[in-house]
């Protein structure tokens, strides 16, 4: 399955560590996973935003980290897998 991976970024240090020991756990069980911590830094957050919603779109289910609703990227992307 393809999987989608949201969560809490912008402003959180660690974010590269918690999101790539989920995304390595999803590869684990046989998911193909996208993930928004493998983009390249120094775009705006609105291109990001694109570029993720892009990601989601091409997925079939999303995993949510447990702090995504202290994001607003991932707020948003949760919009947007309800309405897909």
């Amino acid at each position: 399955m393809k999987i989608y991976l949201a969560g809490k970024i912008t402003g959180d240090d660690n974010y590269l560590v918690k999101f790539t020991i989920a995304a390595n756990k999803l590869r684990q069980m046989g998911h193909a996973v996208l993930s928004p911590h493998i983009l390249p830094q120094g775009f705006e957050y609105d291109a990001y935003m694109r570029i993720t919603g892009a990601m989601l779109m091409e997925c079939e289910a999303v995993c949510f980290l447990s702090d995504w609703h202290r994001s607003k990227g991932a707020m948003q992307e949760m919009k947007v897998a309800l309405e897909l």
